[in-house]
């Protein structure tokens, strides 16, 4: 399944990406404040490498020598190779991911062999703890935390503070032991600075970090927390993936590198933590303690509202010699997380089709929010075939329920085409029978177009070929140019237009 090499830590893939002539270093001091990201911002939105700011300023305690990398997915091209693979081979990394959701037993040995690939990625999985660690090398412990030493962003002008933006989040639930790393949730997260000591974790309800934060603090116990920042890309994209509920997101990452993900334990917490990390922020969050998190810049393109959220003590930093800190921001599309919503878009289409077979092809608009709008195209064969896919989509995955407009086109549609959508709804669609809506169902409080926080209304646009009951005329025929000798034509258009093949 890859066809990369494996990329142990952060450094073994921005190594790649400087010999593929995507990585750049920046020696102009560069502040944390604002700057870094108007730069990361022009340099995302021309398709532009990593970069590295070697020369931080902005920094609350005065000066910093660890560089910041920005911009390390800003590049469809670079989320697939971080997930080891070309942009061609996701199709496959997408069909592995729907047989982890929904197994089928091989039927006889010639299958069985085939399946090899899957059994050694599953084999990889299998963590190997290790006693040392480069992660460790420099151990700041209890009184010597203090997190104004790190280069951390304020990414927008009416941020509240300081932002962590790329934490990968690992919690475990109460009752578990620190080396069943099977049981862990690894999470990206929100993560606001308060002081030299404490964090603000943002955890939304539905989210696993959540879940196992409220397994500790109904016995009224605090829970072990380690944020790790600057982990390899497979164990950074495998805490974004919508991974099904027994797959721990560290133990994937080994399957995605095809090597056994080295942990070690952590300093000051029972947990284990990636051993090959830049840097892990080690520490407690309290049963009860909250502070107000926010407002912080959005991806809806909108600061949200102060809201309370569970506080993080900080016991100690750890990180080893001369480290980076990987950072990003979130806004208004298009920033990282869309572009790796675009390509987990394409990953998640095995899955769903094999939930919802007569679906053909499936875009979530980056510019909505990469999950605002829906656009689906299928293999029409009965009336009413568009609105049960629509239903369908909503109740399928929890991502959908978020989707507050899908539109449904027939397969000789390309779902990606904004011309082909609106051909489709101005020459299929009746308003007054195509629109299906319903209200009051569960949406992002972060929506501020809800009427209520968390309860929304959804809209269902059938502009696919009406069929039998569905319509009582006929139906118009599609013009479509004739098939003509292809090298006729080429001759002809380069005799005519010679610019076009220029």
């Amino acid at each position: 399944m890859r066809t990369l090499p494996p990329y142990p830590s952060l450094r073994h893939f921005l190594k790649w990406c400087e010999e593929t002539g995507q990585f750049r270093r920046i020696a102009e001091p560069v502040s944390v404040r604002h700057q870094m990201t108007a730069v990361h911002r022009a340099v995302l939105e021309a398709n532009g490498p990593v970069l590295q700011f070697d020369t931080p300023t902005g920094v609350p305690s005065g000066q910093c020598d660890i560089p910041v990398v920005v911009n390390l997915f800003g590049t469809s091209e670079r989320v697939a190779a971080g997930l080891g693979v070309s942009s061609d081979g996701l199709d496959d990394l997408g069909a592995f991911l729907a047989a982890l959701r929904a197994p089928t037993p091989p039927g006889r040995l010639r299958d069985a062999l085939s399946r090899w690939p899957m059994l050694k990625a599953a084999l990889s999985t299998r963590p190997k703890q290790v006693k040392a660690a480069a992660v460790q090398q420099v151990c700041n412990c209890e009184a010597d935390v203090d997190l104004s030493a790190l280069p951390i962003q304020t990414h927008w002008p009416r941020d509240a503070g300081p932002l962590i933006t790329w934490p990968v989040v690992i919690t475990r639930p109460r009752g578990s032991e620190p080396d069943a790393a099977q049981t862990y949730n690894a999470g990206v997260y929100r993560v606001q600075v308060l002081d030299r000591n404490r964090l603000i974790m943002r955890w939304l309800p539905h989210r696993g970090g959540a879940a196992h934060h409220r397994s500790w603090a109904q016995h009224g116990e605090k829970t072990p927390v380690a944020i790790v920042l600057g982990a390899n890309p497979a164990t950074l994209l495998s805490a974004a993936l919508p991974l099904p509920e027994m797959v721990s997101e560290l133990t994937f990452a080994g399957a995605l590198n095809q090597n056994r993900p080295r942990l070690v334990p952590a300093k000051s917490v029972p947990l284990l933590v990636p051993a090959d990390a830049e840097i892990v922020l080690e520490g407690w969050v309290s049963p009860s303690e909250t502070a107000p998190e926010g407002p912080f810049g959005d991806h809806t393109g909108y600061y949200n509202p102060a809201e309370p959220f569970p506080v993080m003590h900080v016991t100690a930093v750890t990180h080893c010699e001369a480290p980076l800190y990987l950072s990003t921001y979130t806004g208004r599309p298009p920033d990282e997380p869309a572009i790796i919503g675009e390509v987990f878009n394409r990953l998640a289409l095995p899955t769903i089709r094999a939930q919802i077979p007569e679906i053909h092809d499936l875009w979530l608009p980056p510019a909505a929010c990469s999950y605002r709008i829906a656009i689906v195209a299928i293999d029409k064969r009965y009336p009413g075939q568009a609105r049960r896919v629509m239903m369908a989509l909503w109740g399928m995955l929890p991502q959908f329920s978020y989707t507050k407009m899908i539109v449904a086109v027939d397969a000789d549609i390309d779902p990606r085409n904004w011309d082909d959508i609106a051909w489709a709804l101005a020459t299929r669609m009746d308003p007054g029978r195509d629109v299906m809506i319903l209200d009051r169902t569960p949406m992002d409080y972060l929506d501020f177009a809800s009427p209520e926080p968390g309860l929304a209304g959804k809209l269902g646009i059938d502009a696919t070929t009406k069929t039998g009951s569905e319509t009582g005329r006929e139906w118009g025929t599609v013009m479509r140019t004739e098939k003509v000798d292809h090298a006729f034509a080429e001759d002809l258009i380069d005799r005519l237009m010679p610019e076009l093949r220029t």
